[in-house]
């Protein structure tokens, strides 16, 4: 019997059928779809096409792997403020498809009593996965291995070497920030900082300090450390204008600080950059492009963080393995008037 194209029609198009035709597996078609690394240009773009031509769009990617389930995810947080997780959360969207899943948010606040409360309110709804995302990237807790859906970490990663994590590449960021510093001809290079406390604070500065070694320079000073606020940036740069007066860079652990250094130096007659030249850590678009003059930063990319969390997800529901351990994600320098004077 010779099936009519309308008959054909009725069945709706499956990330199955575009790895079928392209000859790739599933999880390949997934990848390719969504814009991964990890897929040869030729098999990305065979997988394209494919989709193209059975008008097969990467949004149906979460419909055709959620078959059968509820089609909902978890995102449990600690991130009271909403500075990283709604980054992280758009992220997810993105991959999880506009419509096609839905994502329950709940803020513990940091109290673990809440956690488990609203950890047994998702399982209660039945969400096939659940993202866990710090508000800081200290390792935390594990949740354990006995909860009946996959869980991925990001930003904060578990405690448990065994979980799932993805987090930023702090260390890899501090020696970014200082590498730029020394392309553009600056080698007194000062360091002011957050809490000790913080895994960012002390991952950041040990980049850094790396960076300055490699290039056979030393730090002015110490690494300096307090609060994450632009009134310890303020203060911290005044102090070292004081005592280092020849210092041409400083290198911030958080657009805060920087932008609390940008006053000082404003205050004291020194330019940015043409005297001293600054980079930030966060790139919050808010504090950076309202600067003066603009920050330079380096940027944790969040929302490609959430995505290879959906990912993750996305794999895990598939049956495939997701592997264990924490996973570091590439940060990306965004220049700004503060390192580069304008022509």
């Amino acid at each position: 019997m010779v099936r009519s194209p309308g008959s054909r029609s009725k069945r709706a198009v499956t990330l199955s059928d575009v790895a079928r035709i392209a000859g790739v597996s599933l999880s390949t078609a997934s990848k390719a779809l969504n814009g991964r690394d990890e897929v040869a240009p030729a098999t990305r773009q065979r997988v394209i096409e494919t989709a193209r031509e059975l008008s097969f769009t990467p949004s149906q990617v979460a419909r055709s792997l959620l078959a059968g389930r509820t089609g909902t995810v978890g995102l449990l947080t600690s991130d009271l403020e909403g500075r990283f997780v709604i980054p992280i959360l758009m992220g997810a969207e993105d991959a999880f498809g506009a419509g096609e899943v839905n994502v329950f948010l709940c803020d513990a606040r940091g109290d673990g009593i809440r956690e488990q409360y609203h950890l047994k309110a998702l399982l209660n709804r039945r969400v096939d996965g659940i993202i866990v995302v710090g508000r800081q990237t200290d390792a935390r807790p594990s949740l354990g291995h006995d909860l009946p859906v996959p869980v991925v970490y990001a930003y904060a990663p578990s405690e448990d070497p065994t979980d799932p994590s993805i987090t930023p590449d702090n260390e890899a960021g501090g020696r970014l920030a200082v590498e730029h510093l020394i392309s553009c001809g600056r080698s007194r290079i000062a360091h002011i900082t957050g809490d000790p406390s913080y895994a960012a604070a002390q991952d950041r500065a040990r980049g850094a300090l790396g960076a300055l070694a490699d290039a056979g320079l030393e730090l002015v000073g110490d690494v300096m450390f307090s609060d994450w606020s632009e009134r310890w940036g303020r203060d911290a740069a005044a102090m070292l204008m004081e005592r280092h007066p020849d210092i041409d860079g400083i290198v911030c652990g958080s657009d805060q600080i920087a932008r609390g250094a940008l006053d000082t130096l404003r205050d004291l007659g020194r330019s940015v950059p043409e005297d001293v030249a600054v980079v930030g850590f966060d790139n919050w678009e808010v504090l950076a492009t309202n600067a003066r003059p603009e920050l330079t930063s380096i940027d944790a990319n969040l929302q490609e963080l959430g995505r290879a969390a959906a990912l993750q997800i996305f794999d895990a529901i598939a049956g495939r393995e997701v592997g264990s351990g924490t996973r570091r994600l590439p940060v990306r320098l965004v220049i700004r008037g503060s390192t580069i004077a304008r022509r």
